[in-house]
């Protein structure tokens, strides 16, 4: 079967290395998601072990949708009894880019026609109930081709359980694990984040460092499948305790406001991370770090939401002084969508990366400790 791993643009390269290390075959990336091949069994693996992905999609077919009708037969054609139980309930959501069929209200009607008319003759009824389990189904129309998918993970893996609330401007946690992993921290390091908020950076940190699975603590939408057996999530669920680490890491966070400070504590316990992430109340822009080396990695106010543009310009000033006092060995990443970042920050990033948090296009900027490079 082929598995389809969407992820936020910017991140494909990162999803495919994380699929390799998996032992996925055929890993192959495009704008935005990352294609695989792949059994049943590696349905839970994915869901419950991916750090950047946004969710698992099982491919079902794909085929050329010039019209309606070849839209129609073309749903019509895959055996969605092998999937979709009697009562089994079977919404539609998709997209079309540079296709003929460009409305996508028409396009999910057409889709759930077919699906619904197939199931139908099959289970023997004019009107299905669906009142069970959700089996979303997701299509994507691509210059006139259609594929048509099963979303396995129903909630976003974003979702990983642990922040029931956030500080009002949360930044994905797989944005958050990406940016760690770009920072080359793998738990050896000292790693800070001197803009925590509600904790989610650090607490990533935390469970790279740990090598814990994020999706542990969550259930998902294929985990209802009669056509995936129970057994096949028990033993990702042990394969992935099995590879966590156990040790000690120094990993930080600071804020300015203590009520963040306290939700990144609470957040950190519903990780189960809190042995080994603090939190402190702290200024960034009085930040410092006697260690030769380290991870900075952080996410400030951008302007547009939490903070007016000069007071962003102001703190990303003061934050820069601060960071230039840091040793050479330090690396930092910082995340802003802030057009002037570099020029309040004090200083041209040596590299930067184009990412989005959510529909918003920020820029990661890469930068070593001192003041000269």
């Amino acid at each position: 079967m082929t598995l389809t791993i969407p992820c936020l643009f910017g991140l494909e390269s990162l999803v495919a290395d994380e699929l390799k290390r998996l032992g996925l075959q055929n890993v192959r990336a495009e704008n935005g998601r990352v294609h695989c091949d792949g059994g049943p069994a590696d349905i839970p693996r994915l869901n419950i072990n991916l750090r950047c992905g946004a969710r698992v999609l099982l491919e079902l077919a794909s085929f050329p949708a010039p019209d309606f009708e070849a839209l129609f037969q073309g749903v019509a054609a895959i055996p969605w009894e092998d999937y979709i139980p009697r009562d089994g309930e079977f919404p539609v959501k998709g997209y079309s880019i540079s296709s003929q069929l460009h409305s996508v209200p028409a396009c999910q009607a057409i889709v759930k026609k077919a699906a619904a008319t197939r199931l139908g003759r099959i289970y023997g009824c004019e009107t299905l109930p669906e009142t069970g389990d959700r089996y979303q189904i997701q299509f994507a129309l691509i210059k006139d081709t259609a594929t048509v998918y099963l979303d396995t993970s129903g909630d976003g893996l974003y979702k990983r359980g642990y922040r029931a609330h956030n500080n009002g401007a949360p930044l994905r946690e797989t944005l958050a694990a990406a940016l760690v992993l770009l920072s080359r921290f793998r738990g050896k390091d000292p790693f800070c984040d001197p803009f925590c908020g509600s904790g989610t950076i650090p607490i990533e940190a935390a469970l790279i460092a740990k090598n814990r699975a994020p999706g542990l603590d969550r259930r998902f939408a294929a985990q209802k499948w009669q056509s995936l057996p129970a057994r096949l999530w028990l033993d990702a669920a042990e394969e992935a305790m099995d590879k966590e680490f156990h040790g000690q890491y120094d990993i930080w966070g600071g804020d300015i406001d203590p009520a963040c400070v306290e939700l990144s504590r609470h957040n950190a316990e519903l990780a189960g991370v809190e042995d080994c992430v603090r939190f402190e109340a702290a200024d960034a822009g009085q930040f410092r770090r006697d260690s030769a080396y380290g991870q900075l990695v952080t996410n400030p106010p951008y302007g547009e939401r939490l903070l007016e543009k000069r007071e962003a310009e102001a703190l990303y000033r003061a934050f820069g002084k601060a960071a230039r006092t840091l040793p050479e060995g330090w690396r930092l990443v910082v995340l802003s969508s802030h057009t002037e970042f570099e020029r309040a920050f004090g200083r041209s990033a040596e590299k930067k990366r184009k990412l989005y948090n959510g529909m918003l296009k920020c820029d990661a900027f890469f930068y070593h400790g001192g003041g000269n490079n």
